[in-house]
């Protein structure tokens, strides 16, 4: 939900869509859309959330729904790709990637969603995690095809 204005956090996401854009090439993945859809103008905290769920689940139809959220999970970045994975061999039809708005995300998506990831419980501007979105798929793209790009710490004792 919401724009991103022009600067860093804008050039950042942009870099790794570019990235994620050649990674989904040569795994036999779609492109990256990244779609903006305006911030409901509703009176009410509740009103707005669910005018944003029911445009959110709209334009994410039948894809995967990954939301990111407070409340979900914290899968190490090898779990992230695992369950990418699994979607891509199950023949699904293309991720939503979620972020809401500044009122949070109706109880409704996080009930459609297939995922529901948090990158922790502190509350983080939506260009920051626009950009952590954008580089974890990165990331997650990485390691299925095997690139040195993750590396994971190991203990060698």
């Amino acid at each position: 939900m919401g724009r991103l204005k022009s600067g860093p956090e804008r050039e950042l996401v942009e870099r790794y869509r570019q990235r994620v854009e050649g990674m989904c090439r040569a795994l036999g993945l779609a492109g990256l859309d990244t779609v903006e859809l305006p911030e409901s103008r509703a009176r009410r905290d509740d009103d707005r959330r669910a005018e944003e769920a029911a445009a959110l689940l709209e334009k994410a139809g039948a894809s995967v729904l990954v939301v990111f959220d407070e409340r979900g999970k914290s899968p190490s970045s090898e779990a992230f790709a695992e369950k990418i994975r699994q979607w891509r061999d199950e023949g699904r039809s293309g991720i939503a990637c979620v972020i809401g708005g500044p009122d949070g995300l109706d109880p409704k998506l996080r009930q459609r969603a297939d995922l529901v990831v948090s990158f922790g419980a502190l509350t983080m501007p939506h260009q920051i995690v626009r950009a952590l979105v954008a580089e974890q798929l990165y990331r997650a793209l990485t390691i299925i095809a095997g690139h040195p790009y993750h590396r994971a710490g190991h203990d060698d004792s």
